[in-house]
């Protein structure tokens, strides 16, 4: 997903970049993300924890964040997967 549709991105002028997920369409597992854009590492800490506690894709989707925030792009992340 482009940083573009990164609401908190915008609101910064600091849309460069995509954030990329990889999950098991079967079991829900996030296999993998990578956020490569404003404040990725703190973007990739939120998915690491969820990664660590077996957390599946569609809890994080269905997550209500804090607005503003990077940490809400991740219910338009998951929106994109196939």
């Amino acid at each position: 997903m482009p940083m573009n549709y990164v609401a908190r991105a915008l609101e910064t002028d600091e849309s460069r970049g995509m954030m990329k997920a990889v999950v098991n369409a079967d079991t829900g597992k996030i296999l993998g993300f990578t956020c490569l854009g404003l404040e990725g590492g703190e973007i990739m800490s939120i998915v690491q924890v969820a990664m660590m506690g077996g957390v599946r894709w569609e809890v994080l989707r269905d997550a209500v964040w804090a607005h503003p925030s990077l940490a809400e792009s991740l219910n338009n992340l998951w929106a994109f997967l196939e």
